[in-house]
């Protein structure tokens, strides 16, 4: 099986850049525990602003790499059965009345291979920030070994969890449902 980077497509013209989610009293909600793998519980629905406006997409991520998807992503979830693997959390996009969610992916698996990566650089006592001390510091060309992956669909690899990982399956799925937005790199 193959795996893929899902990124938000940049290059689309006239697309809109959403700014991290804050909640609704506009306090300022932290876009890092988006990316912990574990459940989240909310009280109130979280908000997006539009950074730069433009048309809107089915997926995208926020400045900081927040996934928001459109209410049929959440649909085509479903009928795959992901919900184990995922937790949509309600959004409202400014300026649009279509439902949206935060994609909160729940697994995190450790399956980088560090020795067919271009490149990987971990944290070092020298580099000042002892708790990160271990972890990637860089990960560039990333490559997995998909025999640690497995019934898993959309993940996050351990110590690099900026990324967001899909299965070919998924993946094809997307595309086959016309989802606007992203951008699929292969890793596997």
């Amino acid at each position: 099986m193959k795996y893929y980077d899902l990124l938000s497509n940049m290059r689309l013209r006239g697309r809109w850049v959403l700014a991290d989610p804050v909640d609704e009293h506009g306090q300022e909600v932290d876009p890092w525990q988006f990316d912990r793998g574990c459940f989240l519980d909310f009280q109130g629905k979280l908000v997006l602003r539009q950074a730069r406006p433009g048309s809107a997409l089915d997926f995208s991520f926020t400045t900081l790499t927040v996934p928001v998807v459109q209410g049929r992503v959440v649909s085509l979830f479903e009928r795959l059965g992901l919900q184990q693997q995922v937790q949509f959390l309600p959004a409202q996009v400014e300026g649009q009345s279509e439902p949206y969610f935060i994609l909160n992916a729940l697994r995190i698996i450790r399956c980088i291979d560090d020795a067919r990566c271009e490149e990987v650089r971990y944290w070092r006592p020298e580099d000042g920030d002892p708790d990160k001390v271990g972890q990637y510091r860089v990960v560039a060309g990333m490559r997995i070994d998909p025999s640690k992956v497995g019934d898993s669909h959309i993940f996050r690899p351990w110590g690099w969890t900026v990324a967001l990982l899909v299965s070919e399956r998924l993946k094809q799925v997307m595309e086959e449902e016309g989802i606007t937005g992203t951008k699929f790199v292969e890793v596997a």
